[in-house]
């Protein structure tokens, strides 16, 4: 007998307190049925599982890179947006930007820092769209959150694009767009993923969290593509980088899950998909029990694996960056892929023990990121 709630699943942490994409979206699905015994597992079937997630065509990728791809193609479109703004407006508008990041992304904001200067400032303000994006879903002022909430907001980020922002924080994002001609689609993307956030309260499976993950964490990654600049001599194409970045957003939000199941729990909030916990003769009332089982333990094994499937995939475009952005991009990749491993440090248990990356061990892993983020490969999709 498993208990049911229709309490709402939250993509990210509440207004300006969360962190970055602190989105609730991606599981592994378990191939065996209860497990007992620790050391039995149903990982040889697992990589079949992982191709299971919603083809990038039905996302339309591939629009996307087309017209994200053509230099300058916003800014030919609409003199609006080569809206002009005063130094100083706009000093004060990404210093804005940063102090958020800084003080609510720790570990994203560390990679920041290894950006050139006008890289980290569109990184800050995209973020930060983001942030206040998720507030209106999961932060203070939530209770009064509608559809014509969500619309408001859906019509100011035309404002932001046609270069009509409505504060300071806004601007920051126009100048971004109108510098790395940004696409509208990923950010449209996300406020759905809102809308679908405020209707539907359980996902039954893999799929359905695979479109959701993608459209609160995956969209992040399209937008960034153009910041982060794609290297001349890239020897692939410009949709595999694309897929790659993708693919970054959601092993961060599979990370995510797993690190805060025991703090969602204790919200009512249950992000593992129900086909899922079944086959590991788990439900809903196992996960409000708080306790560490072998059959959690091999969930939580079957799942660290498909996050580490995705982060090795997007490994595969974050070498074919141009080259003054690989260093800051592999190392906000390895930092939270170590997450994981201090998931399977704390024995499983994400109830009652939270999984964090020390600063020496991020520091320490910064000269590893330096060495991958070196060498242009060509066989990185073998």
């Amino acid at each position: 007998m498993c208990s049911t709630f229709s309490l709402s699943a939250k993509p990210c942490a509440g207004a300006h307190i969360g962190k970055f994409l602190h989105s609730k979206s991606l599981v592994t699905r378990a191939r065996a049925g209860v497990i007992t015994v620790p050391k039995r597992s149903s990982r040889q079937a697992f990589p079949q599982l992982l191709k299971q997630g919603i083809p990038h065509t039905d996302l339309q990728v591939h629009e996307i890179v087309e017209r994200q791809s053509q230099a300058n193609v916003l800014g030919k479109q609409d003199t609006c947006r080569k809206s002009e703004f005063h130094p100083m407006f706009l000093e004060e508008a990404y210093g804005r930007c940063r102090n958020i990041c800084a003080e609510y992304a720790k570990t994203f904001y560390l990679g920041t820092l290894l950006m050139t200067e006008e890289r980290q400032k569109a990184t800050w303000a995209i973020y930060v769209w983001c942030r206040r994006t998720d507030e209106l879903v999961d932060g203070p002022n939530a209770v009064h959150m509608s559809t014509a909430v969500l619309d408001r907001w859906e019509e100011r980020l035309q404002d932001i694009f046609d270069g009509f922002p409505y504060d300071m924080l806004d601007a920051a994002l126009t100048v971004t767009i109108s510098k790395f001609s940004l696409d509208i689609k990923p950010f449209r993307d996300m406020i759905e993923g809102m809308r679908m956030d405020t209707r539907k309260f359980r996902y039954d499976n893999f799929q359905e969290l695979y479109m959701y993950c993608y459209y609160v964490a995956g969209t992040v990654g399209l937008m960034s593509v153009p910041v982060m600049g794609i290297a001349a001599e890239s020897s692939v194409s410009a949709l595999s980088i694309y897929n790659a970045a993708l693919y970054l957003g959601i092993g961060n939000q599979l990370t995510n899950i797993l690190r805060d199941v025991g703090e969602d729990a204790l919200r009512g909030r249950v992000y593992l998909p129900q086909d899922e916990l079944a086959q590991f003769g788990l439900c809903d009332k196992d996960v409000f029990a708080r306790k560490v089982t072998d059959g959690w333990r091999e969930l939580m094994k079957e799942q660290i694996t498909r996050a580490r499937f995705y982060f090795n995939l997007a490994e595969e475009g974050a070498s074919q960056l141009e080259k003054a952005s690989r260093w800051p991009v592999w190392s906000s990749l390895l930092i939270y892929r170590k997450i994981l491993d201090a998931i399977e440090d704390n024995d499983y248990d994400n109830f009652t023990k939270r999984a964090f990356v020390g600063r020496t061990k991020k520091l320490l892993t910064l000269p590893l990121a330096y060495s991958k983020a070196q060498p242009m490969s060509s066989l990185i999709f073998q």
